[in-house]
């Protein structure tokens, strides 16, 4: 697949800058997420990548790749390049139990992560991850256990969507009021629609396949919201189908709290 410029200016930048602070710990890099699912947006996303190191990096190594993430945010603000720091034999691991390690988020690194390792990103690099360092993605020993994405899914709806619904359904709240922008109704709409397909069929997807599902699981109520999503994802071009915020913020929550009821009864 082709990459685009910008994540190989990225990926560029952030190899020579830790490279320079820790010669010879990176020895393998994968992107994953929207890039390798081939749904990247320059303006709606973030760079997701699987740093790959013999052994776990020492406090010191940690350190030193802290200054390197921030370097790199000063070097190119948006997107941000985020993901784990894993070793070998952790990728051939169940990560549902991986011990928490170093994880980049936004502009930090941040030393001990236990949700850096997931099933969705072990089955993207197995499937589709692209190897910019370090053995081809597809030849990796990756655990991908069936059942395990599942698991992860539904325990995704209890403990984070769940939550993210409540928060953002009080409206004076600065949760509340994200969801009048159409950054946090992309999140949330394309988001649960995720979750939800990889609940049922075991697979993860992009955010726009996500919405596309949304279409063929859910009822045709709800088809304007998921459209309107998908246009903000594309960035946000092409007439809108609601007159102003208030009613896509009702239209996003309500659809969100439907896609999470419908997880909960199939458990």
């Amino acid at each position: 697949m082709t990459v685009d410029s910008l994540v190989r200016e990225v990926v560029g930048a952030y190899l020579s800058l830790t490279d320079a602070a820790v010669p010879g710990l990176v020895q393998g890099l994968y992107l994953t997420g929207s890039v390798a699912l081939d749904d990247f947006r320059r303006r709606r996303g973030d760079i997701d990548f699987v740093a790959v190191t013999a052994v776990p990096p020492s406090p010191a190594q940690v350190a030193a790749l802290q200054q390197a993430h921030v370097r790199l945010a000063g070097h190119v603000r948006r997107p941000f390049f985020e993901g784990p720091y894993v070793t070998w034999d952790e990728l051939a691991d169940d990560p549902s139990g991986a011990t928490p390690g170093p994880y980049a988020h936004r502009s930090r690194l941040l030393p001990a992560v236990p949700h850096g390792r997931q099933p969705a990103t072990w089955q993207v690099l197995s499937r589709h991850g692209v190897t910019m360092r370090g053995p081809g993605a597809q030849d990796l020993t990756v655990d991908t256990s069936p059942g395990e994405l599942v698991r992860w899914a539904r325990e995704g709806f209890a403990r984070y969507w769940r939550p993210w619904w409540e928060r953002s359904s009080r409206p004076f709240t600065s949760e509340g009021l994200a969801v009048l922008g159409g950054e946090a109704v992309e999140w949330g709409v394309l988001g649960v629609s995720r979750a939800h397909q990889a609940l049922v069929t075991g697979e993860a997807v992009s955010k726009t396949a996500a919405g596309e599902y949304g279409h063929t699981a859910f009822d045709p109520v709800w088809h304007r919201i998921l459209d309107e999503s998908l246009r903000i994802r594309r960035g946000g071009e092409g007439r809108s189908g609601y007159a102003g915020p208030p009613a896509r913020r009702r239209d996003a929550l309500a659809f969100v709290k439907m896609v999470i009821e419908d997880a909960a009864a199939r458990a």
